[in-house]
């Protein structure tokens, strides 16, 4: 396994879910870390437990991937010591809503197509030149088995995210004959603020999404994320497909109670 200490890593979405637990791996095996997100009190909180727990230097910065101004400020006025980002994780995302097309709310559809598509594009525009001059990184985006698949009501999340595993392998072929990796790792079920986030705070409603089964934790997916990254350098995973036993599809899942 290749090692990552003092690797710099950045993670987008790092205040909860999947993105806390890549930054919490991630810290573990000793790298530097440039963590973002729109909570800033949950990320100012993990930022100070991970230096404290793991010795480790830790950046923040308050943002919306949503917002191309301030994807390109935040990135262009880092201090020279933090601009060589290593490990770009491509984590910011969410659903809203399981409505059909024709009674789907517009506002939904613009949230996860500017977070999912449009911010992964603004932030690996504003990261990657500098991978490509160094001939360096490592671009990992977290997609989703609604990526390979669709499922009712999930037209819209589930466009983003094939938009998301169809930008990963175009970008591939963008950087061939680079030595920049780029990798998708694709979750099932990850029991996290998902749903809750998508039932607009409707906490018994998500919780019946993973009521009676084991799903995946965040842990799960974030050790995935780290495998990846330390695959020796001429190996590169394009895409990792994840889910948890009691899953056999996008719409498959064994509740036994």
């Amino acid at each position: 396994m290749a090692s990552m200490k003092n690797t710099l890593v950045c993670v987008t979405g790092a205040s909860a879910g999947i993105g806390a637990a890549c930054a919490d791996a991630f810290a573990r095996a000793g790298s530097r870390l440039l963590l973002t997100a729109r909570r800033t009190q949950r990320l100012e909180a993990l930022a100070r437990r991970l230096a404290g727990e793991h010795g480790v230097e830790v950046r923040t910065a308050a943002l919306d991937v949503r917002d191309r101004d301030a994807v390109e400020r935040v990135f262009a006025s880092l201090p020279e010591e933090w601009r060589a980002i290593d490990v770009l994780v491509n984590n910011a995302g969410l659903s809203r809503g399981l409505d059909k097309l024709h009674e789907g709310k517009i506002q939904d559809w613009e949230e996860m197509i500017d977070t999912n598509v449009k911010g992964l594009l603004y932030v690996t525009r504003a990261v990657l030149p500098g991978m490509v001059r160094r001939d360096s990184g490592h671009v990992i985006n977290i997609g989703s088995v609604a990526g390979h698949a669709t499922y009712p009501g999930g037209n819209v999340y589930c466009a983003s995210k094939f938009a998301v595993t169809a930008l990963g392998r175009a970008l591939k072929m963008d950087l061939l004959g680079t030595h920049v990796r780029v990798s998708s790792v694709d979750p099932g079920l990850v029991q996290t603020e998902f749903s809750e986030v998508r039932f607009r705070g409707d906490a018994e409603r998500a919780a019946k999404v993973y009521a009676d089964t084991v799903p995946l934790r965040p842990e799960d997916v974030a050790e995935a994320v780290v495998w990846c990254a330390t695959r020796p350098p001429h190996v590169n995973v394009n895409e990792l497909v994840l889910m948890p036993v009691y899953q056999a599809s996008v719409t498959m899942v064994h509740r036994p109670g």
